[in-house]
């Protein structure tokens, strides 16, 4: 069947629950397969070294929903279990329409069950109220149980139980409350997990956390793959490209990059190289492309500053023609500088004329994005739909902005009314843009920039 794993608001605790669950069916044995919903980054991250598979993101408005059913029945084809993370609180999503993209979507969408995570604290009967509103909120939507979590003794357990009781609704869980396992978080949510060199070891006490935790007996059926929603699961033929080889930047720096975006690469004929930026002396040899995913670029400017030949490299090589893809942080690397939130200036690749300066506004949430230059992956006129997530700005304006962008999202015929405003940075063979993408729904992006690449004819 497959479940999943929601909040009844944002800081619920549902993915320290997540994470003990894969980290307990992991020490089982099991082979499981974790999703996230939304467009997030750092999650996935987690459910990979808890899972060490990787995490798909299941994003209705960056992608479609055949794109949910396909990506979630392929990738859960050959496990035992599967688990979905859901985003903020249940019901919680992008704004047009109402609730679209919400995880209550996502998991009518996929026929899947959900298990709703309840922080416990500064409550007691009301928690009857609170469950019976989620479970009644949508008639369409099935509630398989609940996750006690933050239970704060013996007696608050009690009440607690007798409060949900004549609801008739299942404890799948129930979890105290714990302050000696938590996980970092700063400016754009938790630390990613290259930076947590304890992490191990916070994995094993969440592990030890989830076999005492859950209701094993009742909470096993639900996570089973057996039963699951099924599509077509066969990709549709790819016509094989050239093999090139990218350079996908990949470190404490720059590690933002869905599972899916990297695999459909490899799918259409890529050799995808890692490499670091920040600890690297060279480029690697032989390329065709340059990938610049996203990331904390800001928390390592000075180390990344430093390292000089790689930055000299990377401007040379990018002016002598070599078709490059930059993300939100790969935009960052790639100015004249970035000014850290104490107003400090490191130089970087210098190949954009503008600096990226961090400040304390959050620029956050979907887009509609309209192409107003030919790219290694665009074509004029043509209608995105991505995601930003940023508290950098940039000096300097483009002159001709490579998008036109709007808050609202053209979702299901919906009209785009708000006012634009404009991003991004283009050169012929370059993409440098805040706007996160997912390829999902998109395979014309990877495969027109595979294609600009395997035309280069000057490989490093």
């Amino acid at each position: 069947m497959a479940v999943v794993i929601a909040g009844e608001r944002s800081g619920s605790g549902k993915t320290t629950i997540t994470l003990a669950l894969l980290s307990a069916l992991r020490q089982q044995g099991q082979s499981v397969q974790s999703f996230k919903v939304g467009p997030d980054y750092i999650d996935p991250m987690f459910h990979r070294f808890a899972t060490d598979r990787p995490c798909y993101n299941l994003d209705a408005v960056l992608t479609s929903e055949a794109y949910l059913r396909d990506c979630f029945a392929r990738h859960t084809q050959n496990v035992s279990n599967a688990v979905v993370e859901g985003v903020m609180g249940l019901f919680d999503g992008a704004a047009e329409p109402a609730g679209y993209g919400s995880t209550a979507a996502i998991a009518k969408h996929l026929n899947l069950p959900v298990i709703l995570v309840v922080d416990c604290r500064s409550m007691s009967q009301s928690i009857a109220a609170l469950v019976h509103g989620y479970r009644t909120m949508d008639p369409q939507l099935h509630l398989a149980g609940v996750i006690l979590n933050r239970v704060g003794s013996d007696r608050h357990l009690e009440i607690l139980t007798t409060a949900l009781a004549p609801l008739h609704l299942p404890i799948l869980g129930i979890f105290r409350r714990e302050d000696e396992i938590s996980l970092p978080d700063r400016h754009l949510g938790l630390v990613p997990t290259d930076e947590l060199p304890e992490l191990r070891q916070v994995m094993h006490k969440l592990a030890a956390l989830g076999q005492a935790g859950f209701n094993w007996e009742q909470l096993r059926p639900w996570l089973s793959t057996v039963g699951a929603a099924t599509t077509n699961t066969a990709k549709q033929p790819i016509q094989p490209l050239p093999k090139t080889r990218i350079a996908v930047a990949r470190d404490a720096a720059f590690n933002f990059y869905y599972a899916d975006n990297l695999e459909q690469l490899e799918d259409l004929g890529a050799e995808l190289v890692y490499w670091s930026p920040l600890n690297d002396q060279q480029v690697p040899t032989g390329i065709q492309g340059l990938y610049f995913g996203g990331g904390f670029p800001e928390m390592f400017a000075a180390p990344l500053s430093a390292n000089q030949t790689i930055r000299q490299t990377i401007r040379t090589l990018i002016q002598s023609g070599l078709p490059t893809y930059a993300e939100c942080g790969g935009l960052m690397y790639l100015a004249q500088a970035i000014t850290d939130f104490s107003g400090n200036d490191y130089p970087m690749v210098d190949i954009l004329p503008t600096k990226a300066i961090m400040g304390q506004r959050l620029t956050l949430g979907y887009r509609s994005a309209i192409a107003q230059a030919n790219t290694p992956l665009v074509r004029p006129g043509q209608l995105l739909r991505g995601h930003e997530f940023h508290r950098s700005h940039l000096s300097i304006a483009p002159t001709q902005a490579l998008f036109q962008l709007h808050r609202s999202t053209q979702i299901q015929g919906a009209p785009i009314t708000d006012p634009p405003h404009w991003e991004g940075w283009h050169q012929p063979n370059l993409h440098a843009s805040y706007l996160h993408l997912h390829w999902g729904a998109t395979p014309e992006l990877p495969q027109r920039w595979l294609q600009q690449c395997a035309a280069f004819t000057n490989p490093t």
